[in-house]
């Protein structure tokens, strides 16, 4: 068998039967915090959000399937890009290792599809779980896909997650799921050089997209290679000799990634290798010895991984991904939210005043690997006293979860700035239960809200 035919069956032996109760359980926080933040991304503060459900409106095909938080339907296809869009928006969608975003380019995908066929909720638990375990068996044999540079991870192995959703929800059989699988290779591709912008955000809308596109062209009779994964595909054009292919299939599922080593569930709204700085700088600010006015100098020691390294990010966006300015506000503001992330926050005289004396100082000898890596933040005031916290471990990294009260804190704190209270509990209740669901519509009913957010959001704008 090539290794392409090994992989589709793989994908196709998982059945809802055979997941262990962990994983369904698992699946269900999953769609929790997924839907939660991509409500919570149409609220993006330089307006994301309404610019993608702009431009899904304005390219509505048939009405199959709801923008969330945009109080419409358009095609399957131009919600999956709009909500994939917003779930990644705000950078607050889980993550797990090794790096990569999985819920956000693959359940907006799923959620598309099941509204629109009126697909049962325990097949949306196994497409997700499938779409999770293709894409970390993928990011395992990329081995030259690195952090922060060359190709963005949901637009690679995100995009293979979504067409392995495709072929459960649309059932395909052997043949068409590996032209599924072969179409998506000539979709695959993003710039990490993009982070930072909006534009980064649409790799995980490019990658539902595209993955729905490819597994519904498949169904359809549609033809591609058929072996992706073989010589001269995916692997060696986009990774060269950096590469491990037989880990695609190895192990395939024994355990399963979503749970060893698990998911991550973010506690703060920006890039994952800044949340150790974060947390050591608000461990020094509940310091009593700390006083912001007095804070001469402020030291992250840091391994070497550059890319977030922006000692004045352009925007409240860039923001997101650079270590000196979310340490910054956590010393100053003593939280990051959502709205730490405006232009207003970021260009605020008591920000300006403290990012120069920001530094990272790297240390060659720390991991670069997230599981393993530490930070130190060191805050030197100006009558001599020093200030140093060290964080290894982050509530909410893959095995050292959230708690129940944790998640559902976050979920709600995302879904209240679109939906009112009712509508919020109404929601996590049925997110909670998806698998009991016989179909997600009136999930969905809720998640599309009336559009009102993206209306204020306009209003504004002009």
């Amino acid at each position: 068998m090539t290794l392409t035919e090994q992989l589709v069956a793989h994908v196709r032996g998982l059945t809802y039967e055979s997941l262990p109760q962990e994983a369904r359980e698992m699946a269900r926080h999953v769609f929790l915090d997924g839907v939660g933040v991509t409500l919570a991304g149409a609220t993006e503060p330089l307006g994301l959000g309404r610019l993608v459900t702009e431009y899904a409106r304005e390219s509505a095909g048939a009405l199959q399937a709801s923008v969330i938080g945009g109080g419409f339907k358009t095609s399957m296809t131009e919600a999956a890009f709009a909500n994939g869009t917003m779930a990644h928006a705000l950078d607050f969608d889980n993550t797990w290792y090794p790096m990569n975003h999985p819920t956000s380019p693959t359940l907006p995908t799923i959620l598309a599809v099941a509204e629109h066929f009126g697909i049962p909720g325990r097949d949306c638990v196994t497409a997700l779980v499938a779409a999770f375990e293709v894409q970390s068996r993928l990011r395992m044999a990329s081995t030259g896909l690195h952090t922060g540079v060359g190709f963005h991870k949901p637009g690679t192995t995100g995009l293979m997650g979504a067409v392995a959703a495709g072929v459960h929800l649309f059932g395909l059989d052997e043949r068409q799921a590996a032209m599924a699988f072969g179409t998506a290779g000539s979709r695959a591709g993003s710039l990490s050089l993009n982070t930072g912008t909006m534009t980064k955000s649409s790799h995980s809308g490019h990658a539902a997209r595209m993955g729905l596109e490819s597994a519904l062209l498949a169904a359809k009779g549609w033809t591609a290679t058929e072996d992706v994964f073989g010589p001269g595909g995916y692997f060696d054009t986009l990774l060269g000799e950096q590469q491990e292919p037989h880990l695609l299939v190895e192990n395939f599922a024994s355990p399963l990634r979503m749970l060893e080593p698990g998911v991550g569930f973010k506690k703060h709204p920006s890039n994952y290798f800044t949340h150790r700085p974060i947390d050591a700088a608000l461990a020094i600010r509940s310091n009593p010895a700390f006083l912001p006015a007095q804070v001469e100098s402020v030291t992250v020691t840091f391994p070497e991984l550059h890319y977030v390294d922006r000692p004045f990010p352009e925007s409240g966006l860039d923001g997101k991904f650079s270590v000196q300015y979310t340490t910054a506000l956590a010393l100053l503001d003593g939280r990051v939210t959502i709205d730490s992330f405006t232009n207003e926050r970021r260009f605020a005289p008591d920000i300006e005043a403290l990012l120069p004396k920001v530094r990272i100082e790297y240390d060659p000898t720390i991991s670069k690997e997230f599981l393993y890596l530490h930070v130190i933040v060191t805050v030197r005031l100006s009558d001599g006293t020093e200030i140093s916290e060290r964080v290894d471990k982050l509530t909410g990294m893959p095995g050292v979860p959230l708690t129940a009260e944790q998640r559902m804190e976050k979920f709600s704190t995302c879904a209240s700035r679109v939906l009112d209270e009712e509508a919020v509990i109404q929601l996590a209740d049925l997110l909670q239960r998806i698998d009991e669901l016989p179909d997600v519509r009136s999930l969905m009913d809720l998640a599309r809200s009336d559009g009102s957010v993206h209306r204020r959001d306009a209003a504004a704008a002009s």
